[in-house]
């Protein structure tokens, strides 16, 4: 029979173990091992079969053994020692509060909104690498004292849980999760009822949504959750699966993350006194409509539209995390449009302004769309992608926005993402300490095998349970006992299942494969793990024809399918891995932080050039599987015939070789030598204690100071807003007219000077409202020039002529060798600008203008 009503009965703790508590709902358990094993001790078998979760733990725990327990002197000494150090932790000035101390205008808070956070498998709100980047964020931040608030939904079924059919299809299965029996608590407003923030849906109807507060060690993470008694149905499973449901369903998850995220940040700070953010972040554009929110607040303090979204711009950061247009959530117009009209969200604001902030009104674009990326980068003032590379792919794919300037010039830096080491990094390594120099190699040697033989065990232990999943009886089994070798050279692969990730590439050959599979003296085994979304068939394929490759006898036990991948898998599959295989379709790989994850536990990579490791990569780090390039680079099937027999080529030819040669002391000499460089110097590099400090510099600081400039008192957001205005209509009016060079065109001696000097017509504007620059560069065969430079040009005195030409002169340098070339161009300018592009406004050259704007040098 089931339960036709369901509830948590908490544990009542004697008050000798009440600091259980507080330990158990802070999350810092999670990085913190000294905690964990406190609560390890606490009931051995009750914690693993918690799952290392001490909340579980304490809710199954025994009256009889908490009793033991608060009479146990020692185990009261832990207690007490854990609880004084998180106190420590949590009150205690750190690398954040140093920085402010230097009189660094550092914001006073940060809300930073994602759609999902991967914290821990205790708390699963996560389905890959964004999550897990922002999980990683939040804590790194935490570390560092950066005072952010995250924001996200609380999903009733989290993502899936993965299992495999007998023939090896993907099956979904999405466990009801219980806010009760999670590490969260329900935020109330002081009579004790639950706190709510609401929106209106067409119709009369709302989406009302209770605030859940997961403490991530110093960092408050709110969670959205609509399943409240007082919505519909409809309404009541908005935030019901991560990803799911159809166009209206995931534009309604994302309002309730944006808008009703700003109305849940403002609730906290009014309950907790937390100061109110000056900078929001926004992890990827589903949380975009946080900006339009924050817009509809200042209207009320006699802000137009314009004055409040410049206002909004200056404290606003935004991520973008895909390379692909395919990537971004984008909507149908009329479906925004109702949910934005009368009766809908934002009273007050105009509905065809926020048509407009996301509408793809650019060449290439569709004009019918509303796409969640535009509008997020319309509406932050500052914007980054998550690698070098991927910052070059993010200017090229938004160029759109920006017409009249090159990619390169095109307003998004980068910023490239880094993994939390407490929480990735094995317990062994980091007993090892800092000093990997020092370390002997054969104890670098003999750590690697010990990690390598955990992971053997958790396979078979996974696999079992797999097994029996599909159907398979006990005595059918046995061979799971000879699965993997800890004295195998080991390759992991794990990712989301999209095609561009290519899971299927090392099938490409499968004769080839089993040979290094099955090689003699030197074998290579591999443990993969994947998620394909519920709704890719193709992705799903993909899983099966590399699921029933494994199931071969014949190669089973040296290559295995592990489903249901996670945080909990991962901990054990990061170390144990002696390499760490990527092969997407270069440049698709926005980051790619698994890799950096196996690097802080020794492990190597073998990767395309992409994300991440196009930046970093050296020779000592690990391998470049080569890309294919002209024609075959279409022809899909021969590129990833080529690609994959480049990536064997390499594991028999190079990294098996390295791997099982050994030196007189019976050690891989040069494979020990390439772990302990990537522990050294790869490893700093891909911290998240290094990213956030480059938000936190790059990012948040100036947009600190946007912010408070054009927020004290609203009067320097409208004048900013009016000169813009004023701008924009008058740019039409805008030329360069004339453009003269002091000096024979043709040839020019390096270390030589042009005098140049500019006609342009501002028409109404005056020439503090524009910059006039030469831009020069080497040029290509089509005179494009690249790698620029910019040089400010100055009014000549005298003022405008009689038909209101002005006259612009200045020096450019020729310090560069080869093809040479220059043009001029008249951009907005203002103090409060951050960049020459903001408004997307530029002056070039006429052809006949531009003629003979070229110099050879030699």
């Amino acid at each position: 029979m089931k339960a036709i009503r369901r509830f948590t009965v908490r544990p009542v703790l004697p008050e000798p173990l009440a600091p259980l508590s507080e330990l158990a709902r802070n999350l810092r358990w999670s990085w913190h091992a000294p905690t964990r094993e406190l609560f390890r001790t606490a009931d051995p078998a009750g914690w693993q079969a918690a799952g290392g979760d001490p909340v579980r733990l304490l809710g199954s725990v025994s009256a009889g053994r908490l009793a033991e327990l608060a009479t146990d002197p020692d185990f009261l000494v832990r207690v007490q020692d854990a609880a004084r150090d998180l106190d420590d932790y949590l009150r205690g000035r750190r690398w954040y509060q140093e920085q402010s101390g230097d009189g660094v205008p550092l914001p006073g808070a940060v809300a930073y909104f994602s759609p999902e956070f991967g914290i821990t498998a205790a708390l699963p709100q996560y389905s890959g690498g964004l999550g897990i980047l922002a999980g990683d964020h939040l804590k790194a931040a935490s570390d560092l004292g950066v005072p952010l608030i995250g924001v996200g939904l609380l999903y009733r079924h989290g993502y899936f849980r993965q299992s495999l059919s007998r023939d090896g299809w993907q099956q979904e299965h999405y466990p009801v999760l219980d806010p009760d029996e999670l590490p969260l608590t329900l935020l109330r407003e002081p009579g004790g009822a639950p706190a709510q923030v609401s929106l209106a849906l067409p119709g009369g109807r709302a989406l009302r949504a209770h605030l859940w507060q997961a403490q991530v060690g110093r960092v408050p993470l709110l969670l959205l959750d609509s399943d409240v008694e007082e919505n519909a149905p409809g309404e009541r499973d908005v935030t019901d699966r991560l990803y799911g449901g159809g166009s209206e369903h995931r534009l309604l998850q994302e309002m309730l993350l944006g808008i009703g995220g700003v109305r849940a940040v403002r609730t906290y700070c009014r309950l907790t006194g937390h100061p109110e953010p000056e900078v929001f972040h926004t992890n990827e554009g589903h949380a975009g409509f946080q900006g339009l929110e924050r817009i509809r607040e200042l209207l009320p303090y006699g802000l137009d539209f314009d004055a409040a979204l410049e206002a909004v711009r200056a404290g606003t950061v935004f991520t973008t995390h895909t390379p692909v247009p395919a990537g971004i959530d984008r909507f149908d117009r009329e479906l925004v449009a109702r949910h934005f009209g009368d009766g809908g969200e934002l009273s007050g604001v105009d509905g065809g302004r926020v048509l407009r902030l996301g509408m793809e009104s650019y060449p290439g674009g569709e004009p019918n769309v509303f796409n969640m990326a535009v509008m997020g980068l319309r509406l932050a003032q500052r914007a980054n992608g998550v690698s070098t590379l991927h910052g070059a792919v993010s200017r090229e794919m938004f160029q759109g926005l920006w017409p009249g300037f090159d990619a390169p010039e095109v307003p998004i830096t980068s910023v490239t993402n880094g993994v939390h080491a407490p929480t990735w990094v094995a317990p062994e390594v980091l007993a090892l300490g800092d000093d990997f120099a020092a370390t002997p190699g054969a104890d670098l040697w003999e750590l690697r095998r010990e990690l390598r033989e955990q992971l053997v065990h958790e396979v078979r232990r996974r696999l079992y349970a797999s097994w029996r999943q599909r159907g398979a009886g006990t005595a059918e089994l046995g061979w799971i006992d000879g699965v993997l070798d800890p004295d195998v050279l080991t390759i992991g692969f794990a990712r989301r299942v999209p095609a561009y990730k290519r899971l299927t590439l090392m099938l490409r050959d499968r004769d080839r494969l089993m040979e290094l599979l099955l090689h003699p003296e030197r074998p290579v085994q591999i443990v993969v793990a994947g998620k394909a979304h519920p709704a890719d068939d193709g992705g799903k394929r993909l899983v099966q024809e590399l699921v029933r490759f494994a199931d071969d006898p014949r190669v089973r036990h040296r290559i295995v399918f592990l489903p249901d991948y996670g945080m909990a898998m991962a901990r054990t599959l990061y170390p144990g891995c002696d390499v760490w295989l990527n092969n997407p379709l270069r440049p698709l790989e926005a980051c790619g932080t698994s890799g950096m994850k196996a690097a802080l536990n020794g492990g190597l990579n073998l990767s395309v050039l992409d994300g991440w490791w196009d930046e970093w990569y050296e020779p000592d780090f690990g391998w470049v599987v080569p890309t294919a390039d002209g024609s075959a680079a279409d022809d899909e099937d021969r590129r990833d015939d080529l690609e994959a027999a480049a990536l064997y080529g390499l594991i028999e030819e190079r990294i098996a070789p390295l791997f099982y040669g050994r030196d007189a002391d019976g050690l891989p000499g040069r494979w020990v030598e390439m772990v302990r460089r990537t522990l050294t110097s790869l490893g700093p590099k891909v911290l998240a204690d290094r990213m956030v400090r480059e938000y936190v510099d790059r990012l948040y600081a100036p947009a600190a100071g946007a912010h408070r400039a054009l927020a004290l008192d609203g009067e320097t957001a409208r004048e900013l807003a009016r000169w813009k205005g004023r701008v924009r209509v008058a740019w039409p009016g805008v030329s360069v007219d004339h453009v003269e060079a002091g000096a024979a065109v043709g040839t020019a001696e390096l270390g030589s000077t042009l005098a140049l000097r500019v006609c342009v017509t501002l028409g109404a504007l005056q020439p503090e409202d524009v910059e006039v620059q030469a831009v020069a560069g080497r040029v290509d065969p089509d005179d494009a020039i690249g790698d620029a430079q910019t040089f400010p040009l100055k009014p000549a005195p005298g003022g405008p002529d009689g038909t209101g030409r002005r006259i612009y002169e200045g020096p450019l340098a020729l310090d560069r060798t080869g093809p040479f070339g220059y043009t001029v161009r008249v951009l907005p300018a203002h103090p409060l600008l951050p960049h020459g592009a903001d408004l997307g406004l530029v002056a070039l050259p006429t052809g006949t203008t531009a003629e003979g704007a070229g110099v050879l040098m030699r």
